[in-house]
């Protein structure tokens, strides 16, 4: 973001996580929260990868239970000022919340503790922003860091992922400085928008080509980091990057293969999803996104060691219902089987996954039972 609060001393910079719990055990709106499982295990352990996938170093994480929503920062005031002693004392470069505080809570935030207050949403978007490796998955980053921004012109950035250097509109600039930042912002997206319309066609016309030669798509959907990259690579000898991090791929990518002697289809690598991804980045990457919706088979990859593997299987059929693909034949593929020792377990996991598939792209077990599963499948969608 073009934003920074910037720092010459080269280290990595520390955070402290702060989760929200309501203790009634439902969310209000007031908070900022929104989603019924904040201060769950498995949104706290996301929250602190989220973190690490920016190379941030955790000097705390703090689970908070809500008793009094005060408007200003989201909690109450003695609780805020508790926390911001804490960041003083941990040496922490900027504070982390797993709830999207407004505008306004973030600047309360960033005076009460001195330091850049960062939401889940900002973190996500600096991911994707260091992860766009191409044309298109850049300008869509741009337009989501542009839109997240508009709101938030006088707060405090800490950019995490592209170092652009820079210091400006942390305070003090003036309301003619902010309505002429604003306008700039506000000509940049409707520029961006006409930019990634235009790449939306030119995707358009490569989906039509594809439909003239007749071959069948399957897109690889799921979780982020569940290994859709590496199955893509282990079915189509592809070179597609791989990292263990969060959102380590944003482009989708199409490669033809054989499932079957004689039958040739495309498969096609899509974004990784999570819980909450931020409505801006929907929206910038919806083009992609319903690379999808257009398949004729999905093929739903887990990761099988994952320890919330429900959480992320319900995630990606939320997703999936909301870009209009949820009555596409799905077939659930339970990756990297080969990080589970015990074949009891995985036996047990794919009796808790109807019609589930053990695979592993790393070692290529069970790779030879789901190409004969694709091919089925696509034979049964084309009868």
């Amino acid at each position: 973001m073009a934003q920074i609060l910037h720092e010459t001393a080269e280290r990595q910079k520390r955070a402290l996580l702060v989760s929200l719990k309501n203790e009634r055990g439902r969310n209000s709106s007031s908070s900022g929260l929104g989603d019924e499982d904040a201060g769950s295990p498995f949104m706290v352990q996301e929250l602190r990868r989220l973190a690490e996938t920016l190379e941030l170093e955790i000097a705390g994480h703090e689970i908070v239970n809500v008793r009094d929503r005060q408007p200003k920062f989201g909690m109450g005031s003695g609780k805020a000022a508790e926390l911001a002693e804490m960041a003083a004392a941990l040496e922490a470069d900027c504070l982390v919340f797993d709830w999207e505080p407004s505008p306004s809570q973030q600047r309360n935030w960033e005076d009460l503790a001195g330091i850049p207050a960062l939401d889940r949403q900002e973190l996500i978007i600096q991911i994707f922003a260091k992860r766009a490796a191409t044309r298109e998955a850049d300008l869509q980053v741009q337009l989501a860091e542009l839109n997240y921004r508009l709101p938030r012109l006088a707060h405090k950035y800490i950019d995490l992922s592209r170092q652009r250097g820079g210091r400006y509109g942390t305070r003090g600039a003036g309301e003619t400085r902010l309505e002429t930042d604003r306008r700039k912002i506000e000509q940049r997206i409707h520029k961006l928008e006409k930019e990634i319309e235009e790449v939306a066609k030119q995707r358009q016309v490569q989906r039509r080509q594809r439909e003239r030669h007749g071959l069948p798509v399957c897109a690889l959907v799921g979780y982020t980091n569940a290994g859709k990259s590496s199955l893509l690579n282990a079915l189509t000898g592809a070179d597609v990057f791989v990292e263990d991090k969060l959102f380590a791929t944003l482009d989708a990518t199409t490669r033809r293969f054989e499932p079957a002697p004689g039958m040739a289809a495309l498969l096609t690598d899509t974004v990784g999803f999570i819980r909450r991804l931020p409505h801006s980045l929907i929206r910038a990457f919806r083009s992609t996104l319903e690379e999808a919706a257009h398949a004729s088979l999905l093929i739903h990859v887990l990761d099988a060691a994952d320890p919330n593997i429900e959480s992320c299987r319900q995630t990606t059929v939320s997703v999936l219902r909301e870009l209009g693909a949820g009555e596409i034949p799905v077939i659930t593929v339970l990756n990297k089987c080969d990080c589970i020792a015990e074949k009891a377990e995985v036996q047990a996991m794919l009796a808790g996954f109807d019609e589930s598939i053990a695979v592993s792209a790393k070692d290529g077990s069970g790779l030879e039972e789901l190409k004969k599963r694709i091919a089925l499948e696509l034979a049964r969608c084309k009868n």
